[in-house]
C-alpha cells in the first residue's frame, strides 16, 4: 500500500485537543501517522509520494449529518426545478407553469411530470399553484409539484383521479386535501406525508436504473464540496433494495449512512422478510427515522404558541403528524429493540413529543449511550435543551434555514422574538449538548462551508442577523461537520478527525478557515481525498 505524506500547510485535525501538526502520513485507505514533518519523513520509503500543500489547509472531509442522498441527482436529471431565489431563478407563477408546460411537450401522454423545490413564500404571488392552473398545463399527464420542504404539493385533476380521491375522501390524521373555503372544491394542495402517500417519498417515479444515474450525479456533487459521507434519512423498502444491488466488492465513490423508515422496522433489515443486504464497508444501516410534525413554510411544524401571522385559522399552531400516544409507543418499541432514533421535530411542540417519549422509554428501558437525535430542532427552548442534556439526547440543527428563510421567519412565520432563537446552537453548546448542522439536501443544496457560515454569522439572505447570542465559532461549526457528525451516528472511531488508523478521508481547502479573514463560503475546496484516493480535484 502506498504511503503519502502531506506537508507544508495548515493542518486541522479536529481531534480532542484540536491539534495542528506539521504533517500527516496516509497508508492506503487509512491515516498511518500524524506529527512532525521530520518524523513522518523518516517513515516514508524512498519512492513514497509527497503532497506539498503549498500553504493550503488540510482537514477531515465533511460529513453530511442529515440529508436525502441521492435526491439532488434526481432533481438535476429527472425533475423540473422550480426553485426561487436565493436558490434558483423561478420568480413567478408564469415561469413555473411555463417550465412545466415545456416538460409536458417532451413527455409522452400518461407519463408523470414532477416539479420540485417550489417555494410559495419566495415566489412573487406568495402561493402554491392551483389544480386548475396545472390542468391548464396538461390534462393528458399526471402533474405533481412538490413544495421545497417536501411536506406538501399540488396535483392536477389527473392525479386526483389516479389516487381515487373524491369529495367524500376523508382527510388522514396529520394531513389533508385542501378545499376552497367558499366552493368546497379541491385546490390541488395535498398536505402531509399520509395524504401525499407515494408522492411524498423520495423514491417516487424512480426505478433502479434512474436510482443509480441519480446516485452518480449526486456523488459527484457531494465530493466536489468535500463531502465523503452522506445520509439518506428516510429509506423505504424499495430504496433499500436499490442500495442493496451494489455488489459488495464495488466502491460507489461515497460512503453512506442509511436511516430506514422507523415504522417499518425491524422487518426491513432483519427476519425472513428483510432486504438481502450486501456485506460492504460503504453503506451502513444507521438510526431509524420518525416524524412528529411538518414544515415551517407550510405552517405544519407543531408549535406551542401560534404562528406570528397565521395562515390556517383552524390550526394556528400547526399540527402533529402522529398521535402522541402512537408516537410514544413507536419510540419505546424502537428504543427497546436497541436502535438509535433520529426524529424530525421542527416546532417546539413537536420536540416536546419526542423528548417526552424518550424520557418515558428510558424509564422503562434504561440505556446509557443511545444518542437519540432531534432533527432540525429549530425552535428548541431553553427548558427543552436542559431536559435533552439530562436525557443524553443530541440535535442536528437546520442552520441553513437562517439564510434561506430567515427573513420570512422574522416577518411572518415565527416573528422577531422566536426568529432570533432559530436553530439555537450556542444555547445547545452551553447546555453541554453535542450537536451537528445540516442542509437537508435537496431542501437546500449540500454546501458545507456555506452551511458553517450560516451557523457562524447567522445572516439571512436579506442581510439581517438573527440572534447575535446564538452565533458559534468557526471551529465549532467545522467540528459539527466532521468529528461531531461522525459521533452522532456512532462513527467516531472510523472517521471525522485526522488520527492514526482512521479512514484517510480528507479535504484540502484553499486556505485555513480559522485564520483567513474571508467568509467561510468564499473558501474553495481544492481537493477531496476519500479512503486515500483523490475523489475530486479543482
Amino acid at each position: 500500500m502506498e504511503l503519502v505524506l502531506y506537508y507544508n500547510g495548515n493542518i486541522l485535525t479536529m481531534d480532542d485537543t484540536n491539534s495542528q501538526p506539521e504533517a500527516v502520513l496516509t497508508k492506503g485507505e487509512h491515516i498511518f501517522a500524524v506529527g512532525s514533518e521530520a518524523k513522518l519523513r523518516s517513515l516514508l520509503p524512498k519512492h513514497g509520494k509527497e503532497v506539498d500543500l503549498k500553504g493550503r489547509c488540510l482537514m477531515p472531509a465533511f460529513i453530511d449529518p442529515h440529508g436525502h442522498f441521492p435526491d439532488t441527482g434526481f432533481v438535476e436529471l429527472f425533475r423540473v426545478d422550480l426553485s426561487s431565489p436565493p436558490r434558483g431563478d423561478c420568480l413567478d407563477m408564469a415561469t413555473a407553469l411555463q417550465r412545466l408546460s415545456e416538460k409536458a411537450h417532451t413527455t409522452k401522454k400518461g407519463e408523470w411530470i414532477m416539479g420540485v423545490l417550489f417555494d410559495n413564500l419566495n415566489i412573487s404571488e406568495g402561493r402554491m399553484p392551483t389544480l386548475k392552473e396545472l390542468d391548464q398545463v396538461s390534462t393528458d399527464h399526471p402533474i405533481w409539484v412538490l413544495h421545497a420542504s417536501g411536506h406538501n404539493g399540488v396535483a392536477n385533476s389527473y392525479v386526483f383521479d389516479l389516487m381515487g380521491i373524491t369529495q367524500d375522501t376523508p382527510d388522514p390524521f396529520g394531513g389533508r386535501y385542501n378545499r376552497d373555503p367558499e366552493t368546497g372544491e379541491f385546490t390541488g394542495v395535498i398536505e402531509g406525508l399520509e395524504a401525499m402517500q407515494d408522492m411524498g417519498q423520495t423514491n417516487f417515479l424512480i426505478d433502479n436504473d434512474k436510482f443509480w444515474q441519480g446516485f452518480q450525479t449526486a456523488r459527484n456533487e457531494y465530493v466536489s464540496h468535500g463531502v465523503t459521507m452522506a445520509q439518506n434519512a428516510w429509506v423505504s423498502r424499495s430504496f433499500l433494495e436499490y442500495f442493496a444491488t451494489l455488489p459488495a466488492e464495488n466502491d460507489p465513490g461515497i460512503d453512506l449512512i442509511l436511516l430506514p423508515v422507523g415504522e417499518e422496522e425491524p422487518a426491513m433489515t432483519s427476519g425472513d422478510s428483510a432486504v438481502n443486504w450486501p456485506d460492504n464497508p460503504y453503506f451502513k444501516i444507521g438510526p431509524r427515522k420518525l416524524f412528529t410534525d411538518g414544515a415551517f413554510q407550510l405552517q405544519t411544524a407543531y408549535l406551542s404558541q401560534a404562528y406570528h401571522k397565521v395562515l390556517h385559522t383552524d390550526k394556528p399552531r400547526g399540527v402533529p403528524y402522529v398521535e402522541i400516544e402512537v408516537h410514544k409507543s413507536e419510540v419505546l418499541r424502537l428504543h427497546q429493540l436497541g436502535y438509535q432514533i433520529h426524529c424530525h421535530c421542527n416546532g417546539d411542540a413537536g420536540a416536546d413529543m419526542f423528548i417526552d417519549a424518550v424520557e418515558q422509554a428510558l424509564i422503562k428501558h434504561p440505556r446509557s449511550d443511545h444518542r437519540h437525535t432531534i432533527i432540525h430542532g429549530q425552535t428548541l427552548r431553553e427548558d427543552q435543551l436542559e431536559r435533552m442534556a439530562k436525557l443524553g439526547m443530541t440535535v442536528s440543527f437546520f442552520s441553513a434555514h437562517i439564510y434561506f428563510w430567515g427573513d420570512l421567519h422574522y416577518e411572518t412565520i415565527l416573528g422577531p422574538e422566536r426568529a432570533e432563537r432559530i436553530s439555537p446552537a450556542a444555547s445547545a453548546q452551553q447546555h453541554g449538548i453535542r450537536f451537528t448542522i445540516h442542509n437537508d439536501a435537496s431542501v437546500t443544496p449540500t454546501r458545507p462551508l456555506h452551511l458553517a457560515q450560516c451557523a457562524v454569522e447567522r445572516q439571512t439572505y436579506g442581510g439581517r442577523v438573527l440572534g447575535e447570542d446564538q452565533k458559534i465559532s468557526r471551529l465549532s461549526a467545522l467540528r459539527a461537520l466532521t468529528i461531531d457528525a461522525a459521533w452522532q451516528v456512532f462513527e467516531e472511531t472510523n472517521r471525522g478527525s485526522i488520527q492514526s488508523e482512521k479512514l484517510a478521508d480528507l479535504v484540502i481547502l484553499s486556505e485555513n478557515p480559522l485564520k483567513t479573514t474571508k467568509l467561510l463560503n468564499e473558501i474553495r475546496v481544492h481537493q477531496t481525498i476519500r479512503r486515500g484516493k483523490i475523489a475530486y480535484q479543482e
